[in-house]
């Protein structure tokens, strides 16, 4: 049942069936807080912590403590291990004491510094920053301390603080921490507000803690440089931009707005407002104040809302949970600058009361949701939204707890100034792996040359030209010997590599240059440009052409082992360039131009009667195949009994087939007897074609042949003669 003010009353049957309705009648409509009652509030508050832990299993046999399920992140979990930090600090309920400690000792990491093994992955500044504020705020508040050989909350949270402050980057946009801690993850190229302000509350709150100026030093630089680079823009009401890339010198902000941002640096100004008692600190805490109630709308502007994404409904995981950051810190801001109250305390009682109402959603009717300015339940439940919703009501008994305390008056955690140095500039998921020396790195590089060198090899094999007059020996042989010329280049080139290696110690710099490509124009994750890389002499990969003379190209571009059947390649006048060679000799360029050009030179118009004169019952197909591309295509005419060559403007056979001297004597005794034998082509189609004689021979011809007819009229001229008129060459106009 659901607290109210008064004494209690006598229950009889008609009381209980009246606090049963009572009951179910809150349920309905949410929880009725009243925010100036300390019980209302912590009864509140317990049934929604409790509603919080459903999500939570990491303290069950089996599971992992510190972990949520998904889709939460690492980060969410730490922060949620700090609201309920304050869930004990507010109300003193010890319920989930041992749950929290046994999550913030089992996610320390090797280190003890919160940068878990299994947490590379997802990791940010930002995301180790959480866990840092909440083992800060474990401090303050003399959280149960761990056993004594376990490390103490302040000491963690100098870890935390270590570690980044080595990661400050000045060689980019001139400071500041990336997004990113390791270098792979998307966002390293990525400089945001909220890994600032983690950094900077940590700082000013260890200053706080501690005393130690180092602390507020670095607070006071990481503030300047927010400011330098604008995420802190004084001139439009001291918004806090979420971020930019470095790319761009930092110079093209994400000009969003989120409720946390804002929220960090009010909680860190505010902590080094009450360390120093600065004015200075004083007008930058009430500016940021006033520049705070963008996020609190609704009918009379004081209701807390996410502006970035919430009036959209498009929200994410993290975003649900922003509002919980910020009702956090200026609750406790209140207490480090109490000027300040007037101010904060109404904001955060409107709103505490509104998402009170909102806590109907659920299988128990009482989780709470995201929307708190609207009357109507927005019907999602979450983390997130639970952890909002109690951290605004906490706070509204925020005057009646004591203010977080120091090393000066009663803060007991024992810190170590040193703690996380042993981790600093850690970029490597697990250093407990066997150092890599130089010869693990020349036998790698050998046994990848190796099983290289024998898949290239492989690959040469099945790429042997099978035109090619080489035999696939000797082709095999050349591939061969280039491609071992590659490969020992490479190995040389690995194994120099791996000898110039040097490693000092196990610990890789997170400043040093990038080996992963992570692009950036400025170079902060390239290799050195400066460095000088030894010349290496030209390697040859293989001949693309074989410029031996009488060698031919491959004639095509089927696929290895497919029948090279002449009849079947490319022809000259689809292939002016002489590329591919033609069926009975391949014609050349000079020799196609030459002919082309010749003014009595016309290409043989072949009809389908004359295409059919070609063929007879008792013909090949395929060699018949071969006779039609030798008339339609070549400068050889051949009629099955005769044949005559044309000669190439220089006076020589314009074949480019390489035949041998016992074939060319052969070919030429053999055309020498058919030229006196030629028989013309009947009108009938019966006979097979005559030869297409030269153009001198042409040019004696009558201009105007018979139409279908393939060869101008015959002449009797005798070999002599025709020897005589082959020495002359051809006409180019």
């Amino acid at each position: 049942m659901i607290p109210t003010r008064g004494s209690e009353p006598r229950l009889g049957f008609a009381g209980l069936l009246a606090a049963l309705l009572l009951t179910l009648s809150s349920f309905a409509n949410g929880y009725d807080l009243d925010p100036n009652s300390t019980q209302s509030v912590k009864t509140i508050a317990k049934s929604m912590v409790a509603d919080l832990m459903s999500f939570y299993d990491g303290d069950q046999p089996g599971n992992t403590p510190g972990l949520l399920p998904d889709p939460y992140y690492w980060w969410e979990a730490g922060a949620m291990m700090g609201t309920l930090i304050e869930y004990w600090f507010y109300t003193k309920d010890d319920k989930y004491v041992n749950a929290t400690k046994q999550a913030l000792l089992f996610q320390v990491g090797e280190y003890d510094d919160y940068m878990p093994i299994n947490q590379t992955r997802t990791e940010g500044n930002d995301d180790q920053g959480f866990w840092g504020l909440a083992v800060m705020s474990a401090a303050e508040y003399n959280f149960p301390h761990p056993d004594p050989d376990q490390p103490q909350w302040l000491a963690l949270a100098q870890a935390v603080f270590n570690t980044q402050a080595a990661r400050w980057d000045t060689e980019h946009c001139g400071g500041g921490l990336r997004w990113q801690i390791f270098q792979w993850n998307t966002g390293y190229n990525y400089k945001n507000s909220i890994s600032q302000a983690c950094f900077f509350a940590l700082g000013a709150r260890l200053a706080l803690f501690t005393g130690n100026d180092t602390y507020a030093d670095w607070a006071d630089k990481s503030w300047d440089w927010m400011e330098e680079v604008k995420f802190i823009d004084k001139e439009k009401n001291w918004a806090v931009y979420d971020g930019a890339h470095i790319e761009t010198g930092c110079t093209n902000i994400v000009p969003y707005q989120f409720s946390y941002n804002v929220g960090g640096f009010i909680l860190g100004a505010a902590a080094m407002y009450n360390y120093t008692e600065s004015d200075v600190w004083k007008n930058r805490l009430d500016n940021l104040i006033e520049g705070v109630k963008v996020f609190f709308t609704g009918p009379d502007k004081n209701i807390m809302a996410e502006v970035a994404c919430e009036p959209v409904k498009l929200c994410n995981t993290d975003q649900q949970s922003f509002k919980a950051y910020l009702s956090r810190w200026l609750a406790v801001t209140t207490q480090w600058a109490p000027h300040t109250a007037d101010t904060i305390r109404p904001l955060l009682r409107t709103s505490a009361v509104a998402a009170a109402k909102q806590c109907v959603g659920g299988d128990n009717g009482h989780m709470c949701g995201m929307i708190w300015t609207k009357d109507k339940y927005d019907g999602t439940t979450g983390v997130g939204q639970q952890m909002a919703s109690l951290e605004v009501t906490l706070s509204c008994i925020v005057g009646q707890r004591g203010a977080p305390l120091t090393a000066d008056n009663g803060g007991t955690s024992k810190g170590d100034s040193g703690a996380g140095s042993e981790d600093i500039g850690r970029t490597e998921p697990n250093r407990n792996w066997r150092r890599i020396t130089a010869g693990d790195r020349a036998g790698a590089a050998i046994l990848t040359t190796l099983i290289i060198g024998l898949l290239v090899c492989g690959v040469g094999w099945i790429m042997v030209d099978e035109s090619s007059e080489k035999s696939v020996k000797d082709q095999f042989n050349g591939f061969c010997t280039s491609t071992i010329g590659t490969i020992a280049a490479v190995a040389g080139v690995g194994g120099a590599a791996a000898t110039l290696h040097r490693k000092d110690s196990t610990v890789v710099r997170e400043k040093a240059t990038a080996v992963v490509g992570v692009d950036s124009s400025e170079g902060s994750s390239r290799v050195s440009g400066d460095k000088e890389i030894a010349d290496l002499p030209p390697v040859l990969i293989g001949n693309v052409r074989n410029q031996e003379p009488g060698h031919q190209r491959r004639v095509s571009s089927m696929p290895i082992g497919w029948p090279h059947n002449r009849s079947m390649r490319g022809s000259a006048m689809l292939d002016p360039d002489g590329i591919y060679s033609m069926a009975g000799g391949s014609q050349s360029r000079i020799d196609l131009a030459s002919i082309y050009k010749t003014p009595n030179f016309s290409r043989p118009d072949l009809s389908s009667t004359d295409r059919n004169s070609h063929t007879s019952e008792n013909t090949n197909p395929m060699e018949e195949r071969r006779r039609s591309a030798e008339v339609f295509y070549d400068s050889t005419e051949t009629n099955g009994s005769t044949g005559e060559k044309h000669q190439a403007t220089d006076g020589t056979s314009s074949s480019v087939e390489h035949d041998s001297p016992e074939e060319t004597s052969r070919n030429t005794e053999e055309e020498d007897r058919l030229a006196e034998s030629t028989i013309p082509l009947e009108d009938n189609g019966k006979k097979n074609a005559a030869p297409i004689e030269d153009a001198h021979s042409k040019e004696e011809t009558d201009s105007s042949p018979k139409e279908n007819d393939l060869s101008p009229k015959e002449t009797d001229s005798s070999p002599k003669e025709r020897e005589s008129s082959e020495e002359a060459p051809l006409s180019t106009k």
